[in-house]
């Protein structure tokens, strides 16, 4: 082989060699830019789930972003939001107030003793009564019964008072209230059962899309801070109030009696 030929072949060689390289580094360069490009979007994935989340965890529960919405207030109430619940004849020349939960237990076992002596006292204009609904004991655990359960009260209202203190009646009987760390009353479902031992109350659709929809939910939380902000110095329930006093039982581990009840009303009524 001439000295030529041999030249020629050592510089096509380095030349291959050469473009191979450049090739190879070219292969180099995508591969790490891919790389780069998959972990940007890793991290920015990554950045942007953990952005959700963040996002999600900082949004409002359903119930508390309704402490700023439009109120829808049920038929038979008066007031700012329509919080303003009087039932009784008008002649009626006092008012009592009542304070209640519709989770809370006393207040169960109050209306399964008294709440039918209150009912009859209404009716024969004794004295009206105004209904104030708080929902502290879903504050307890989280629940939802308390201000579900106010906001079907409001469709019950938007029926009838009588409607309202029949379904009232029935919530707090011993057949459908729910042990005080059960949240039944936060399943439509079984608040609408509850509705159907209440005439007024059975196969009205009306009623039935309302309590479905929540078309009374803010309207609940209204009353609930009504509840909450109430100058009458009552933080717990059941609580009656009557010319700015509150009307407590003798005992204040003993429950009411029909005895008793009407003994501190009469009072309240004289004085």
């Amino acid at each position: 082989m001439s000295k030529r030929n041999s030249a020629a072949a050592k510089t096509a060689a380095r030349e291959r060699l050469r473009q191979e390289r450049e090739r190879q580094a070219k292969r180099d360069k995508t591969k790490r830019q891919a790389i780069v490009a998959g972990s940007v979007v890793a991290v920015l994935a990554a950045a942007g789930g953990i952005g959700y989340a963040v996002v999600q965890a900082n949004k409002p529960a359903y119930w508390e972003g309704l402490k700023d919405a439009k109120v829808v207030a049920p038929a038979n109430t008066t007031g700012a939001k329509g919080t303003t619940v009087v039932i009784g004849k008008s002649s009626a020349a006092k008012t009592l107030k009542v304070y209640e939960d519709p989770r809370c237990p006393v207040c169960a076992q109050f209306e399964q003793t008294v709440g039918s002596t209150v009912t009859k006292d209404i009716d024969d204009g004794k004295f009206k009564i105004q209904y104030i609904g708080g929902t502290f004991i879903d504050n307890h655990d989280n629940g939802e019964g308390s201000k579900n359960a106010l906001s079907a009260l409001g469709a019950a209202l938007n029926v009838s008072p009588d409607a309202f203190l029949q379904y009232k009646t029935a919530l707090y009987s011993k057949k459908w209230h729910p042990d005080e760390t059960t949240d039944k009353f936060k399943d439509d479902a079984y608040l609408l059962k509850v509705a159907d031992t209440v005439p007024a109350l059975k196969n009205n659709t009306k009623f039935q899309n309302a309590v479905k929809n929540g078309t009374y939910d803010a309207w609940a939380m209204a009353m609930s801070k009504t509840f909450d902000t109430n100058k009458d110095g009552v933080t717990g329930t059941p609580s009656f109030v009557m010319d700015g006093k509150q009307i407590k039982t003798s005992d204040p581990n003993q429950p009411w009696t029909v005895a008793e009840f009407n003994s501190k009303v009469d009072a309240a009524l004289k004085g």
